[in-house]
């Protein structure tokens, strides 16, 4: 926020200046000065109110995004969380012939490598 009131005062300081250069630097006469000053105040003033409302309207927009996204991240987190507990209770029944699903192709390994040799021993 620091950097917002930086812009926000080196626009004014900025407006300042360019309206006492102005006034100093211009062979206009006083009715006519004047009215341009303030023209300029209006226009800086216009512009200052609109780039304040745009900076509440982001500011708005930013904490509705982030409460959105804490909402999405929750949700997320909980189906992912249903996910792995239905894998689970899923796998887990399956688990013990699986292991021995693996054995059994590990010993017909074993067996096959055993004749291979064998074949290779008697050749």
């Amino acid at each position: 926020m620091t950097s917002g009131k930086s812009v926000l005062l080196g626009l004014v300081i900025g407006g300042g200046v360019s309206a006492a250069v102005t006034l100093l630097s211009t062979p206009s006469s006083g009715r006519e000065m004047r009215s341009r000053v303030k023209e300029q105040g209006y226009g800086v003033r216009d512009f200052l109110y609109s780039l304040s409302q745009d900076g509440r309207r982001l500011k708005d927009q930013l904490a509705q995004t982030s409460k959105e996204g804490a909402v999405m991240i929750r949700e997320l987190t909980e189906e992912m969380k249903h996910s792995i507990t239905e894998w689970r209770n899923t796998v887990e029944p399956h688990q013990e012939n699986i292991q021995q699903y693996l054995e059994q192709i590990e010993t017909s390994l074993k067996d096959l490598e055993d004749k291979v040799k064998d074949q290779q021993v008697k050749a």
